[in-house]
């Protein structure tokens, strides 16, 4: 059981790690359009919503896709006032508590809350109402649930890890 749960764990921050990496490359192409945006609209008094709205697809992607390979990094928000001096197995616990607790319902939560909205975009093909926006914002609007997704399967890793320090098997 234990050798299973490794496996998962590893297969999982795999994963995350993979698709962290590629959304990394995401935050260059924000900033070389956030650059060509403000130099655009500062030098020659160009501004468009179609960048605006690129970039923030760009950022919602970046924090979506992102989520995911942060938890595993442990770079979430936290507080650590308490948590910082816990021993290992004490912190495999409140990971472990605060996953099932918290996380999990978040995710669980948020997901199925996102299917409606999503459906509805799908289904009257929305796209921006500004002129010049972007098209299909309901493709965009996918990315919610995948995100929350990737979250709860790093959860998932997060909990199994937690449970292999609590029973000895991980340091």
């Amino acid at each position: 059981m234990m050798n299973w749960i490794e496996k998962y764990v590893n297969s999982i921050n795999t994963l995350n790690e993979y698709i962290g990496r590629g959304v990394a490359w995401l935050t260059t192409a924000l900033v070389l359009i956030v650059c060509l945006d403000v130099f655009l609209r500062y030098a020659f008094n160009i501004s468009s919503a179609f960048f605006s709205e690129v970039e923030w697809h760009l950022f919602a992607l970046i924090f979506l896709l992102g989520a995911g390979y942060a938890l595993r990094h442990e770079k979430h928000v936290r507080v650590d006032v308490l948590y910082a001096r816990f021993s290992p197995r004490h912190k495999a616990l409140v990971n472990l508590f605060g996953t099932l607790i918290l996380l999990f319902p978040f995710c669980i939560v948020c997901f199925y809350s996102s299917l409606p909205y999503i459906e509805s975009a799908y289904t009257m093909h929305e796209s921006s109402p500004d002129p010049g926006g972007l098209p299909m914002r309901y493709l965009i609007k996918s990315a919610i649930p995948a995100g929350l997704f990737l979250l709860f399967l790093q959860g998932t890793a997060l909990a199994g890890n937690s449970v292999l320090i609590i029973f000895g098997r991980k340091e």
